[in-house]
């Protein structure tokens, strides 16, 4: 064993101690980051060429900020994308609401499907559907500034249309055109504040976590905005927390012009995000 990978070993010990929930798995990225190498590299690095940077990642690390704070960088299913203080982190389960919304795409008989990514963040979800849907019409929108700093950045070069702007009113050049609605808004009851990771509590910003009393204030204006933007036929995808699992599905209702509204589980098999369709005339 070389000199880092027994560092690594001391790292996790330390990251576990602190709570974090994957130490070793971050003592790794963290190695590979600092020294410039793939972490199925970390054994190919000289003793001699070890950086004692390693060990002040480590100390932020154990004070829970997000591992993707300090890289610089997270990863959203074939997308590498840039993020920082002030924009909320992509999480693996979004990668299950994403597949779902391709997969709904794809089968539309929609030669140049129209698609709105709502609270956009990264813009992960649009940039994913822009990649992997090649011949989709994608618009984000994003209302915070802070926010669309990294947006702006992630989206340089790409063919997604951003803008800045409340979800709620958003696109209204669009209005009755849109095959596909997306959005993974805030969604943490405010009562849960003190039961939220230390990583998101303390690091991502409020405005994406927080919406109200239950968590579903947000959600409830997205479903207007959505029947608003989607033609008849059209699809919503809308995230939401596993304890909120048939809750979501009860806003999209028959009255307010919905049909097949239901929730799907994540690759935990918790439920995660709800669907429905804009009902036909």
């Amino acid at each position: 064993m070389n000199l880092l990978l027994a560092e690594v070993a001391q790292a996790t010990q330390r990251l576990a101690a602190a709570g974090v929930p994957s130490p070793r798995n971050d003592a790794e990225e963290l190695a590979a980051f600092v020294h410039g190498v793939k972490r199925g590299a970390l054994h190919s690095v000289k003793d001699s060429d070890f950086d004692a940077r390693y060990w002040e990642v480590i100390a932020r690390r154990e004070q829970r900020e997000p591992l993707q704070h300090i890289t610089g960088r997270a990863y959203f299913r074939y997308l590498e994308l840039q993020v920082g203080p002030g924009v909320f982190v992509p999480r693996p389960e979004t990668e299950s609401v994403v597949g779902w919304a391709i997969d709904a795409v794809r089968a539309m008989d929609v030669v140049e499907p129209c698609i709105v990514d709502l609270c956009t963040g990264t813009g992960a979800i649009a940039l994913a559907l822009a990649q992997e849907v090649p011949r989709s019409r994608v618009h984000a929108v994003e209302l915070s500034e802070e926010a669309l700093v990294w947006t702006r950045k992630n989206m340089a070069g790409s063919r997604v249309d951003l803008r800045q702007g409340d979800a709620l009113t958003a696109f209204p050049d669009l209005d009755g055109q849109v095959d596909l609605v997306v959005s993974n808004p805030p969604y943490i009851p405010l009562t849960e504040w003190e039961y939220v990771a230390p990583e998101a509590r303390d690091y991502d910003p409020e405005l994406a976590l927080f919406s109200g009393e239950d968590g579903l204030d947000l959600i409830r204006g997205l479903e207007r905005t959505a029947h608003r933007l989607l033609r008849p036929g059209g699809v919503v995808v809308i995230e939401h927390a596993d304890t909120q699992g048939g809750q979501v599905p009860w806003i999209f209702t028959e009255e307010r012009g919905w049909a097949d509204a239901a929730d799907h589980p994540d690759l935990n098999k918790r439920p995660r995000f709800a669907t429905a369709r804009k009902a036909l005339p």
